[in-house]
């Protein structure tokens, strides 16, 4: 395990899990940007538990490296997915800006951890 992969990992984690957790208790900036993307609450939720699934899963990868991997894959999946739909809802491109740093944020967890191997 080296620096990189472990620093990458509490980043990610500090990010996903209270953006998450925000989007399963439907707190009212959770439930705005849920509206304003044209999504339901309860797809907002399913969303915060992939992100929370991911946050952990990305802690257990600090153990058990091919689980991390997989968690990053998947958040990276998510977030560009993410960036996707603010695009094609007509956001500004600074709106999905976040979400692509996410994912090559994501994606360097992944190769410091098959690098460190």
């Amino acid at each position: 395990m080296t620096t990189a992969h472990t620093t990458l990992a509490i980043v990610l984690t500090l990010v996903f899990l209270p953006l998450g957790l925000a989007k399963i208790a439907a707190v009212p900036f959770m439930r705005q940007a849920a509206a304003h993307l044209g999504m339901s609450a309860g797809l907002y939720r399913v969303i915060g538990t992939l992100e929370v699934a991911g946050a952990v899963g990305l802690l257990l990868g600090l153990f058990a490296a091919p689980l991390g991997v997989a968690a990053a894959a998947g958040l990276a999946l998510l977030m560009a997915a993410a960036a996707v739909v603010h695009l094609r809802h007509g956001d500004p491109p600074v709106q999905a800006l976040p979400a692509a740093v996410l994912v090559l944020t994501a994606l360097a967890y992944a190769g410091a951890v098959i690098a460190g191997g």
